[in-house]
């Protein structure tokens, strides 16, 4: 019986242990203990940090319109142009914890940002309303554009993410026929 248990603990003592190359033996550290369960694939990766990325430069441009934007109904524009930044922001933030609960390391820094985002520059000094909101919907546009063309693949890898990425499209399509408004006129 007590050579049994030993066999047993010995076998539960290997499963627990990793080895890294030329440290033959060695047990694994908490960091890898903590990283185990599903891990994105490198593909997933790098279409989620696109998503992410876009997210950041929205949340960026929708603070620069805010800043900057001047004429009719300004104060409701400045307003609205708040909300999207907050739900830019927050969706950011979601889509990073989701790289993070994959076992990726999502990457937000500015430099990062402003080389691979897809969201066109946001002009510089003060816009007219009329034009903020056409600047706006375009850049919430291509952010979603983003996402539906990462889609297939996200969805292919992990539907858990994927169900995340419809919702953030289903408010920012919103947002985008909320900020078109401005601009309309009713039709005849």
């Amino acid at each position: 019986m007590t050579d049994t248990l030993d066999q047993t603990t010995q076998t539960q003592d290997n499963a627990h242990s990793a080895t890294a190359p030329g440290d033959a033996g060695a047990r694994s550290s908490r960091r890898e203990n903590a990283e185990h369960g599903f891990t994105a694939s490198d593909e997933l990766i790098t279409a989620l940090q696109r998503v992410h990325v876009d997210l950041i430069e929205l949340h960026l441009q929708g603070k620069q319109a805010h800043w900057n934007v001047v004429g009719k109904n300004f104060r409701d524009l400045h307003l609205q142009l708040d909300e999207i930044v907050e739900d830019a922001r927050e969706f950011s933030d979601t889509v990073a914890e989701r790289l993070r609960a994959l076992h990726a390391v999502p990457d937000g820094r500015s430099d990062t940002i402003a080389a691979t985002t897809s969201l066109p520059n946001y002009p510089h000094g003060e816009v007219d309303t009329a034009d903020t909101v056409d600047l706006i919907t375009q850049r919430l546009e291509a952010t979603v554009a983003t996402m539906r063309e990462v889609h297939d693949t996200v969805d292919d890898a992990d539907p858990t993410s994927a169900d995340i990425l419809h919702g953030i499209i289903e408010r920012l399509e919103q947002l985008a026929w909320m900020v078109s408004a401005e601009n309309r006129t009713p039709s005849a």
